[in-house]
């Protein structure tokens, strides 16, 4: 739960993982930090000077020794004087020097406290703090070049640089209102609708490049589906390179939701093998079936599996959201078809109601999960699906999932103001639009929000960040 503002204790906790290593660390904030520090290494300390000494407890035992610094506030990571304590790395030793600073006064911070104090000090802006928790749970070497961008500021700068031009356009606006007497009509003249549809384009650029990055710091959504035994088991197998599933040659083995976490070209996947759709021989096939349309309601992308040594029959039920598909003819070594991306053609398997109306494009590819046969042109259509073919140059700043649903909400706001003054030609209407969405947009970086969002963001980090 945030604290509503600058607390003025000080909080302690392990900055390093849990467990046996070289060295642990204990981090102090507050304005007992320096004092705490020097009590427990019975010097002196000075800052930003590293200070080899034995770490005593409030009894005056030696519990370990190793290195002290401290840091001055304003110029520290949280922006409130700071110290670290250095020590070997044993769990009960770690434990020890983490009581012997809460025992002199500090109190054990909550997860993501470090960094909340450095967001209200004004050290990071929201969007770094997160990109910082990205970082530390990056899956992938991409995923955590993308958070290092997030925290140098390359996204915040993004959507502050958008912030700023919408500001400059309400300007504007307003003073052509608060000017009537000006004999040239400023927002007849063309320059504001020009302004509105070149900021709906690169609000839509930032939209699609925040997706991406999403997706990449959480794992893109992968789900294979289709009728029971086309082999879907099988096919997660070899993604995973490994026996996750089990295979049978009896249908309907697939009963809950089987997730496996791999990784194709730098981008995180996490897939998911789910049950077969078809008429549920009992309660707890019924169940698998309705979690599996659940996992595709999600999907990022969705994998069909379809048995192509068996005559064609309808294919499954899909959900009507615009989601790339790709459709996995299998088992090619019994119906003798060549392995690999099969040639650009219309759609000839009606998947949906949906689709019978208006066809989705998809990506066939020919395989055989058995022998491994096609398996490279799989993986290649899959990243070619989420739009990751390219993804160093695609995505350069890692986002969140509150971030997309920001950016959505401020360019659904736009496309309302524009098409609102288009209609009415109304500046007073445009005006307060334009405000709503530099509102939105400021939610983003943490310039307007609720304690709630705040607090719900901070407690979601590790202890000691």
């Amino acid at each position: 739960m945030l604290s509503g503002g600058l607390e003025r204790d000080t909080i302690a906790a392990i900055a390093t993982p849990s467990g046996r290593g070289g060295v642990s660390i204990i981090r102090l904030s507050g304005p007992e930090a320096h004092s705490i520090a020097n009590q427990i290494a019975e010097k002196s300390l000075q800052a930003r000077t590293p200070t080899v000494s034995s770490f005593r407890d409030a009894k005056g035992n030696i519990v370990d020794e190793g290195l002290s610094l401290v840091f001055n506030g304003p110029a520290s990571f949280t922006g409130e004087d700071v110290a670290e304590l250095h020590g070997h790395g044993g769990v009960v030793v770690t434990q020890l020097l983490l009581q012997a600073c809460l025992d002199r006064g500090a109190r054990l911070a909550r997860p993501g406290e470090f960094s909340e104090r450095a967001f209200l000090n004004n050290k990071l802006d929201l969007t770094q703090a997160e990109s910082l928790a990205d970082l530390i749970d990056a899956r992938t070497e991409q995923a955590a070049r993308q958070a290092s961008a997030s925290l140098r500021g390359v996204f915040s700068s993004s959507v502050n640089a958008l912030n700023e031009k919408f500001i400059s356009l309400r300007v504007y606006v307003e003073a052509a209102i608060d000017f009537p007497e000006e004999d040239i009509d400023f927002l007849a003249e063309g320059k504001v609708s020009e302004s509105l549809n070149a900021l709906q384009n690169e609000l839509s650029d930032i939209v699609e490049q925040a997706q991406r990055g999403a997706m990449m710091s959480r794992g893109a959504r992968v789900v294979l589906t289709g009728a029971p035994n086309a082999g879907k088991s099988s096919l997660l197998n070899l993604l995973a390179k490994n026996n996750v599933a089990i295979v049978t040659d009896v249908p309907g083995t697939t009963r809950d939701v089987i997730r496996e976490s791999i990784t194709l070209a730098g981008i995180a996947i996490d897939l998911s093998d789910t049950a077969g759709i078809r008429d549920a021989t009992d309660a707890i096939e019924q169940e698998g079936i309705n979690r599996a349309r659940t996992e595709l309601a999600d999907a990022d992308v969705i994998v069909e599996v379809i048995d192509d040594s068996e005559l064609p029959t309808a294919g499954q039920p899909l959900p009507p959201q615009n989601c790339p598909i790709i459709r996995v003819y299998n088992k090619i070594d019994l119906s003798n078809r060549p392995a690999g991306r099969l040639p650009e053609s219309p759609a000839t398997r009606v998947i949906s109601e949906q689709d019978e109306a208006a066809p989705r494009s998809s990506i066939g590819i020919a395989i055989s999960a058995a022998s491994g046969k096609g398996i490279e042109s799989l993986e290649h259509a899959i990243v070619e699906s989420l739009g990751m073919d390219d993804s160093a140059s695609a995505t350069p700043f890692s986002a969140r999932e509150r971030h997309v649903d920001c950016l959505k909400k401020a360019h659904t706001l736009l496309n309302n103001a524009t098409d609102r003054f288009i209609a009415t030609g109304a500046g007073e209407l445009l005006a307060e639009d334009l405000r709503d969405v530099h509102h939105t947009l400021s939610t983003i970086t943490g310039e307007f929000g609720s304690d709630d969002l705040l607090g719900e963001i901070f407690s979601s980090f590790c202890i000691g960040k």
